[in-house]
């Protein structure tokens, strides 16, 4: 699987933390925030992809543009920035070793974290 860093995602995701468009969660609830495939489905049908796929950290390059599957690594709700989802792009970079989106969502995960205070 060829994926990489989706560079329009990550300047999408900075801009949205620096205007404060975020959700200071915690880790575990991402299997409550992460958009179900109903509402993925719903966001693409009215955006369509260029502005589906800003919302996904990685992109799959082994996928057709206008694939679903092409677009990795989910990190808000098509609205916020989820500090849940960032930790969870994070740790499963991580293991894949996806090294720039990894590192990529700690640079998020750590602005959000400035957030907090």
């Amino acid at each position: 699987m060829a994926v990489r860093l989706n560079n329009r995602a990550f300047d999408h995701a900075k801009r949205l933390v620096k205007e404060q468009l975020v959700v200071l969660d915690e880790r575990d609830d991402w299997s409550e925030h992460r958009p179900s495939a109903k509402e993925e489905n719903s966001y693409l049908e009215e955006h369509g992809f260029a502005e589906y796929q800003v919302w996904y950290l990685g992109l799959d390059d082994e996928q057709a543009e206008e694939n679903k599957g092409r677009y990795k690594f989910p990190y808000g709700d098509f609205e916020k920035v989820h500090r849940c989802g960032l930790l969870t792009v994070e740790s499963r970079a991580g293991q894949y070793k996806y090294t720039d989106i990894e590192l990529a969502a700690a640079h998020l995960h750590g602005m959000l974290d400035q957030l907090r205070g």
